[in-house]
């Protein structure tokens, strides 16, 4: 699949691996919608493409704040005619044991993360079925697979993903919209730094497993990979995949594991 004259949505795309794929689309010939909710970010970003900066267009969008999203898809719509790759990276972690994160906490994240990514799915969906193509891509994360400490509501919200857009994908079926689910692992982006603690504060650090993680450009590169082939799933990252694999197989290590891991 080559991306020339592509038009891709990206949401999260002022930093990490969201902001890696807009360099790694631009670069492919795409038009690029690089969204999130920091503009100033947004626009170093757009700056950053170089020679592609006018292949890069910025939409602020905030993941709490649906109501507007029928409004954006359909200006993107009027204005680029389709909407070719919808790539959901936005999201917000957690660090903060199940006993200490408030309720209304854990409704913020499941607002980020799984409400804010079917919202705006649903607002560019039927675009997509009109044009009778499309492709939808969802970032989870391993712990999308398996429970981990210090990330109950996060790794519940990227369960609920699993479900809904599998689900989406036996409905789809046959209409020519291809859904991949992304996995990563530790990849080294601010999400540690941005996670949410127990009463909804920053956490404000990059954490050591997260700091020597799989480099977001790498990350970016399978990712583009894995949709030009319209992959299902992919796993994303370094020697901490192991843990998918070990959670399916071989559950007693698995567990012995997960007790000694520190869960930051």
């Amino acid at each position: 699949m080559t991306f020339s004259n592509k038009v891709v949505w990206i949401t999260g795309a002022s930093s990490g691996i969201g902001e890696a794929l807009v360099y790694a689309y631009v670069k492919q010939g795409a038009t690029v919608i690089a969204s999130s909710r920091n503009k100033k970010k947004l626009q170093q970003v757009k700056k950053n493409c170089g020679e592609n900066e006018n292949s890069c267009f910025i939409l602020v969008l905030d993941m709490e704040q649906q109501d507007n999203y029928p409004e954006l898809a359909e200006n993107i719509i009027n204005i680029y005619e389709k909407i070719d790759i919808l790539l959901h990276v936005a999201g917000v972690s957690q660090r903060s044991s199940d006993e200490d994160i408030s309720l209304e906490t854990i409704r913020r994240i499941f607002e980020i993360n799984f409400f804010g990514t079917v919202a705006l799915t649903k607002a560019v969906l039927p675009y997509m079925k009109e044009q009778g193509y499309g492709h939808i891509a969802v970032t989870s994360s391993i712990v999308g697979k398996f429970g981990f400490p210090m990330r109950s509501a996060y790794s519940a919200s990227k369960h609920a993903l699993h479900g809904y857009f599998e689900t989406l994908r036996a409905e789809l079926h046959g209409k020519n919209i291809s859904i991949t689910i992304i996995i990563p692992g530790r990849v080294n982006t601010a999400i540690s730094d941005n996670a949410l603690t127990g009463d909804g504060k920053r956490w404000g650090k990059r954490d050591a497993g997260q700091a020597g993680g799989f480099p977001a450009e790498k990350a970016s590169k399978i990712i583009l990979k894995s949709i030009s082939k319209k992959k299902k799933e992919v796993l994303v990252g370094g020697k901490d995949l192991i843990m998918v694999h070990l959670k399916r197989f071989f559950p007693a290590i698995f567990w012995r594991i997960v007790h000694r891991i520190s869960p930051t």
